[in-house]
């Protein structure tokens, strides 16, 4: 999925990446960082900050499992399953709004499969304020998802 705030950010890519061989299968999730205390979901802009919690965490002892969904249709849940019935818990994150997003449906899925039984704690949605997006930069740095919001659920999800 593309973010247009992602234009102007550089990032690595591998040769293989470059090649014209090249190709991303549809549908199939990527596991951006293996960890064992809790699933961080997102897609698109978020995996970024997603990452960085993560990095932030994994000084304090916590282990996070990253996955970007790199598409929401068709939806790679048995990756999330799998993860996490590996740690036991569940946060999504993402840009948009509460309501109706794409975090709402994963925690659906998640809680009407057979990975619900190996939650240890209710899934945390990290999501962007329930109001329209402000131009002034502060304010937007307040309406969308940061690092610290992250690290806040991932804790509140560990009890920690």
């Amino acid at each position: 999925l593309e973010n247009e705030l992602l234009y102007g950010v550089p990032f690595e890519m591998s040769e293989q990446a470059q090649s014209k061989e090249f190709v991303i299968p549809i549908g199939k999730a990527k596991i951006e960082r293996q960890g064992t205390h809790v699933t961080l979901v997102s897609h698109s802009r978020p995996v970024g900050h997603c990452l960085e919690a993560a990095a932030v965490l994994a000084k304090e002892g916590v282990e996070c499992e990253v996955i970007n969904m790199r598409t929401i249709r068709p939806m790679d849940i048995e990756t999330v399953e799998a993860s996490v019935v590996k740690t036991n818990h569940l946060v999504t994150v993402e840009g948009g709004w509460p309501q109706f997003g794409v975090g709402a449906e994963i925690c659906a899925r998640i809680m009407e499969g057979s990975a619900f039984n190996y939650l240890d704690a209710p899934a945390v949605r990290v999501t962007g304020a329930d109001v329209p997006m402000p131009y002034a930069k502060i304010l937007e740095d307040n309406c969308i998802p940061q690092v610290k919001d992250i690290v806040f659920a991932v804790k509140k999800a560990l009890n920690i």
